[in-house]
This record gives structure tokens, sequence and C-alpha cells, in this order.
């Protein structure tokens, strides 16, 4: 890096080798993650600053790149930016070494388990494991929440020095009101002035207690999870509610199972090998030779290339040089540097002598709003194209016991169309979606659900008796796809295929369902189920960039 930078740090003089564009493109995403996820393009030139025709460029690249949706003149974030975040918790590891710890303990204290990371004097979660109840208590990973309203910001205070103590009093005078954390409910009640108090009782007690400090009714008991050279490599909380516990009670029923925990992922993270593999090219990286007659003259190279470098950092558990970043973008030295550089001044990547490493800050790139996608959000986009391209209408359904429900659904303006809503149920032996879930399941599974089904004829041609429905759903699992026709309602014909998860299971499936005089079979074949499959495919790997480290709902 060059030694001639007078400083790297966000709001101070920008490098002179800073790569504008990235900065512009990077000011975009975050002002749509403030806004939630979604802005018009007037409100994105007005909330950055930037001309219009800057403004258009930016987002048809990052449209280019499946980062972002442009539907009309309103702009949403897409799911697959969330492989800028996976790259920073993949690069960390903690999410991936102990996630399952933290699931496991949600589920013995039956309340919302957490793992958080400092920011700065902040503080960011990156692992959720949440309880689905009435009064629902989680934080969206990737959150920025101040170190003074939480039990780990307490903790993580704890190793402050002079100088952080001084740019959080700072930060307190400069935004007494909190406006800098809009995920935050405003102050219950007046600043609090005691947080050095409770600096020093963490210090002295090994834990920290949130009563009330982010919202009434919100309680949080959070350990230190210490790496192995002796500091906290993240923080361990668990979240209630004063409906169920009291303060006290939360720290005298909690703490202990709390402690052991936290022990146990010490112990993961001292086994654990290290890591250090060199990065394997990224998705992003084909812009990176791609033509400019290709790509067009909007695209914005060096804010696609950019962002390539954020994702070179994921999978590697490690630090990564310059060359390192280099190569796993196929950008020049020269090119990969400015990139370094520019996400270094902005506060994404802490240089280290020759080596980078990314900081949680890169969650602050859409990662909160989309955290919370569900699988119905991923598919309207691409059933909705689907449709429009066959004109025949497209639906997406899970597995409800012997039935399938539709959870997202993209019709077709047609005089004589399939009228089907979200939320309706239909047998699942007598339906397209139906019979791809049913053949995806083990025989363990699929036995007792037939038998308990009634195979009822409901039209001309539906499959009643179960030797028939099997050999269907054989040939399904060795296609790959059902065509149902007939057999739900006349005149009905439809063909699906499934949508799988990262482990391979299929969590839902898709159909064109049509009247039978739409098209033959034949065309069905040829027409359709070419086009179904690449849909399929684009939801799945959406779901697979988003459940990567979150969890996607399915309905």
């Amino acid at each position: 890096m060059s030694p001639t930078r007078t400083t790297t740090q966000p709001g101070t003089q920008v490098p002179a080798e800073a790569v504008a564009p990235l900065m512009r493109g990077i000011a975009v995403l975050r002002r749509l993650t403030d806004a939630d996820g979604s802005l018009t393009l007037s409100d994105l030139e007005r909330a950055t600053g930037l001309a219009r025709s800057t403004v258009d460029r930016v987002i048809l690249t990052l449209a280019r790149t499946g980062y972002v949706r442009l539907d009309g003149r309103t702009v949403t974030l897409a799911p697959r930016l969330m492989e800028l975040g996976n790259a920073y918790l993949s690069s960390i590891r903690i999410p991936g070494l102990l996630g399952d710890r933290v699931d496991a303990l949600a589920d013995e204290l039956d309340e919302s388990v957490s793992l958080a990371v400092p920011d700065g004097g902040d503080i960011r979660f990156v692992h959720q494991a949440t309880r689905r109840r009435a009064m629902s208590l989680s934080f969206r990973i990737g959150d920025l929440l101040p170190a003074e309203r939480t039990a780990p910001g307490a903790l993580f205070a704890t190793l402050w020095g002079p100088a952080q103590w001084q740019a959080w009093r700072e930060r307190r005078v400069s935004d007494p009101e909190g406006a800098g954390f809009p995920s935050l409910p405003p102050r219950p009640g007046p600043a609090d002035d005691l947080f050095e108090e409770r600096v020093d009782a963490a210090r002295a007690d090994g834990w920290a207690l949130d009563d009330q400090l982010i919202e009434p009714g919100l309680l949080a008991l959070a350990v230190p999870v210490r790496d192995p050279a002796g500091g906290i490599a993240c923080v361990l909380s668990v979240v209630s509610h004063t409906s169920r516990h009291s303060a006290q009670g939360l720290r005298d029923g909690l703490l202990p199972r709390l402690r052991d925990a936290a022990a146990a992922m010490e112990s993961r993270l001292r086994d654990a090998p290290p890591g250090g593999s060199e990065p394997a090219p990224g998705r992003l990286a084909s812009w990176t030779s791609a033509s400019k007659q290709e790509l067009g003259r909007e695209f914005v190279e060096s804010l696609a290339r950019g962002l390539t470098v954020i994702t070179a950092f994921g999978d590697t558990g490690a630090a990564l040089t310059l060359s390192a970043v280099a190569r796993a973008t196929g950008l020049s030295r020269a090119s990969a540097r400015r990139a370094l550089i520019t996400l270094e001044h902005l506060g994404y990547v802490v240089a280290d002598e020759r080596d980078h490493r990314l900081t949680p800050r890169v969650l602050a790139l859409g990662y909160p709003p989309l955290s919370r996608i569900t699988l119905p959000r991923i598919a309207e986009p691409h059933l909705a194209a689907l449709a429009g391209l066959i004109h025949e209408s497209t639906s997406l359904a899970v597995l409800v016991d012997d039935s399938v429900q539709y959870v997202a659904r993209a019709a077709t303006h047609r005089i004589m169309n399939v009228n089907i809503t979200v939320g309706t149920r239909f047998p699942a032996y007598a339906t397209s979606l139906g019979r791809v879930l049913l053949a995806d399941l083990p025989a363990t599974g699929l036995g007792p659900l037939l038998d308990h089904a009634e195979l009822r004829p409901l039209a001309p041609h539906t499959l009643t008796r179960r030797a028939e429905l099997e050999a269907a759903l054989e040939r399904v699992r060795a296609e790959g796809y059902a065509l149902v026709d007939e057999e739900l309602e006349a005149g009905l014909r439809s063909i699906a295929v499934p949508v799988r998860d990262r482990a391979g299971t299929a969590v839902a499936s898709i159909n064109v369902a049509m009247h039978s005089s739409s098209r033959t079979i034949g065309e069905c074949l040829e027409q359709v189920l070419p086009r179904l499959r690449l849909t399929a495919d684009s939801i799945e790997s959406e779901l697979h960039t988003a459940a990567r480290f979150t969890h996607v709902a399915v309905a």
C-alpha cells in the first residue's frame, strides 16, 4: 500500500488513488440499506447528493451484477448482494465454527441467542438463533448498535484504550439522539451516563446485562467468548423479555449455562484448524475479463471490479495480501491496490503491513434488510419474469402434511386464466407441485404419508391407486419434473420442478399452470420446461446465497 496516503479513516481526506466510482456505488448501497432496502431513483439522488446520470449508471451496473433490482423507478436490494457480507462472515469463521452451538443453546434455553463482534466503538451481530413467538426478540444480522445500549458493548469496552474511549465520547457529543443508529428505536428515556460504570462491572464480573437499555421490556445477558490468545473473539448473548424473566432471574437462571456454552465455544476455536487457503476466483471476477463492448457503455467497470475485491476474502479464514487479492479477482495488481486503498479509506478493509482483512462494516452493505428475506420474496421477481415470458401463471408452493400450499404466485392477464391465490392448499398427490415434493421425500417419510392419504378422484384423470401414484413419483425422481394433466381439475395442465436448498433438499417447487388447450404436452416439455428449470436455477442461486449464514423461511 502507498505510504503517501494521509489517512484511511472514513470522513477524512480522500486518498488520491481512491476509486471514485467504487465510493459512489458503496454510497448508493448504504443509502438503500438505511432505507430498509428500497428507494426510488429520485430519493437516491437526494440521499446521496450524486447527479442523476451518475445514480442511473451506478444502478444499471449494480443491476447487471445482480445486486439490485430496478422495477420502474424503484430500486430494491437483491439477495445476491449478501455475498459481500457472506465474504466477511466466512473470513472471520465465527458463524461457521460456532453457529450450531448457538442454535443448540437457543433450543435448550427456548430463548433467542446471538453472537456479536465489535465494530469500532459499536457492535454488530453476526449470528442469530431466534424463537418464533408472538413477542419475538431478535436483532438483524449486520445492524449497527451503540455499545452503551447493549450487553455485548460493555464487554467489548473492557478492552478499550484511551483513544477508543475518546472516540466514543466524541460520537456521543456529535450524535446525542442516536440518529446514526437507524435500526434502533428512540431511547426509552434520557441518555444513559452510567456506561463506564457498567463497563467496570463487566470487567470485574465477566458478564454484562442489558436491562431495557434498547427498548422497554427487552433484557439481554452476555458473556465473552475468548480466542486462543485471550482476547474476545465474540460475545454470546441471550435475549428475553420481562414477561418471561426479571433481570435478576435472567442472570441467576441462565448465566451458568451461558458460561458453559461459551467455554465449549472457546474449546472449538482452539481446536479449529488454521485458515489461510488461497481464495478461488469469485463469481464477479467475470467482469474483470469482459470487454467494454460486452458490458455496455453504461456499465461502470471500476465499481463492479471493486466489489469483486470484497468477495475475494470469502472462504479464506485469513488475511490476504495484495497479490492474493489480484490472483483471486483477475485484476491487475494496480487495480486491486486502488480498490483496497478505497475500501480501507471507507472502513471496509483494515491493513496490517502486507495483510488485509475485511471489517464488520461490510455487513452494512445490504445485509440487515436482506437477512430477513423469505423464499417467497426471493422467488416472486423470477416467477413474474417467467410469467411475462411464457404468458402463463406461475407459482411457488411448499409441502404441508399431505397438501401443497401456494406461497408465491405470478398470474397473467388473460381472459381464461388459472385462478389460484396465495395460501390455497390442494392435495399433493394430484398436483405437479406436490408430486415434485413427494418424490423428494425419503421412503421413511413418504410411506407413512401415503398410508394416511385419501386418494380421491378429483378430476377425469386423477390417479387414485397407490401403485400408480408411486410409479408416477418414481418417474418424477428419474426425470426431475412432474407433469400433471387434468388430475386436479378438468382442463388444467401443469408442469413443475423442485427448488433445492444448499443441502440439495427440495424445500419448495415451482410450476406453470395452464388450460390444456394452451399447449400440448409436447409443447410443455419443449417450450416451458427448459425455462422453468432456468427459473428454478435462478431462485436456488439466490436462496443459497441468502441461506449461507441466515435462516430463510420457506413460507
